[in-house]
């Protein structure tokens, strides 16, 4: 049977501001301020172990990601990284903490229509004080009836944030740009899935196949085009 759709999900970085640029920008630096030492392949190869290594103990987030670029620096380098070099790598990840949140374009509109129809709940990954930084920055967090930050998004964590929330699933849409975090977890519960890329994704978020056969699987271009797209699926799961 058939249920209205009452709560719409976003996630936050990368599909309501910009995120992954600034980690293209410092790997960039990162690889250039190695390169006396390694070539960028092998530099982007062993931070991107030492990453996954780590993601157990540290988490998302740009903090986590600052300490597994140093250890990498230092073994990379068999212990030789000049201490104004380390420091050149946190100054580096400071940057990207404190820079301004870059929304997209429409976003604040788009929130602004759907809020007025629904509930919306945000739900992002990372680092706590990090990712609540940049809510209260955004400007956004009036049109949210409910934010949560995971430490990992899998098909628990989002049922435990609609059980909470009290929402079924099957009247729940959830908007992201990655596949692995935001729309199969979703869909695996029987929710719907609204996938917008962006034009970066990071390794760790990849996923061999775009489920197109699922029933209750989307993909647009642009948030821009939400709107339209959840007025079909509004009609749809009450026809």
């Amino acid at each position: 049977m058939k249920s209205p759709i009452t709560t719409i999900g976003f996630d936050a970085d990368d599909t309501l501001w910009h995120n992954e640029n600034l980690f293209e920008d410092h790997h960039n630096k990162y690889c250039q301020l190695l390169s006396e030492y390694h070539d960028a392949e092998t530099v982007e190869k062993v931070l991107y172990e030492t990453e996954m290594r780590n993601l157990e103990l540290f988490g998302y987030g740009i903090k986590g990601f600052t300490l597994s670029c140093i250890e990498t620096a230092i073994h990379l380098t068999q212990g030789e990284i000049k201490s104004e070099e380390i420091q050149r790598i946190i100054d580096h990840c400071r940057h990207m903490i404190s820079h301004p949140v870059e929304l997209f374009d429409d976003v604040e509109e788009v929130l602004r229509n759907l809020s007025s129809k629904f509930q919306l709940i945000l739900i992002t990954k990372g680092d706590l004080r990090d990712q609540e930084r940049k809510i209260a920055k955004s400007g956004l967090a009036a049109y949210f009836d409910h934010a949560e930050v995971v430490s990992e998004k899998t098909a628990e964590s989002y049922a435990r944030v609609l059980e909470r929330t009290r929402v079924p699933v099957k009247q729940f849409v959830m908007i992201g740009n990655s596949l692995k975090s935001d729309i199969l977890p979703v869909l695996n519960l029987g929710g719907h899935g609204i996938h917008i890329p962006y034009r970066i994704t990071w390794e760790h978020e990849r996923v061999d196949s775009t489920p197109h056969e699922h029933d209750n699987f989307y993909q647009i271009e642009s948030i821009s085009q939400l709107p339209d797209l959840i007025d079909v699926i509004a009609i749809d799961s009450i026809i």
